[in-house]
């Protein structure tokens, strides 16, 4: 299996979500990855002024979700998340967070999908592993 779509149309799916109100951005759509960024910002930020450990969460499950929807798509089943965990690194106070989802397992029923978190260094700053049911269209 193979993502096969656009990075305008895969953009488009976020539009009206939690993806666009917290700038995520689709850069890049390879064979087996997908790459992302968001913003380090009000929306994405803590308290105390570091990138708020849900808004990674957020990142990574919807990179996974976009790569594993660029895969079933053209099939008409959908995905639903079955499964995330996260280990936060290293704090994130400016700047862009960049994502990698890379799949670990493309399954008929399920995918599950590595994602990496980095700043603008080039540091890591969260590690997560996202499983994604394959589903019938809903009715």
């Amino acid at each position: 299996m193979k993502l096969t779509a656009n990075l305008k149309n895969l953009n488009e799916i976020g539009k009206n979500t939690l993806s666009e109100h917290l700038g995520i951005e689709i850069i890049e759509v390879g064979d087996d990855y997908l790459k992302g960024t968001m913003p380090v910002d009000n929306r994405t930020k803590q308290p105390a002024g570091i990138l708020h450990g849900g808004a990674s969460v957020a990142f990574a499950e919807t990179l996974g979700s976009i790569a594993s929807y660029a895969i079933v798509a053209s099939s008409g089943r959908q995905i639903v998340g079955l499964e995330i965990n996260a280990n936060h690194l290293r704090p994130v106070t400016t700047g862009l967070v960049y994502g990698t989802a890379k799949a670990i397992h493309l399954g008929r029923k399920t995918h599950v999908w590595q994602i990496d978190i980095s700043n603008d260094q080039n540091k890591l700053v969260c590690v997560c592993r996202f499983t994604v049911m394959i589903i019938e269209p809903l009715a």
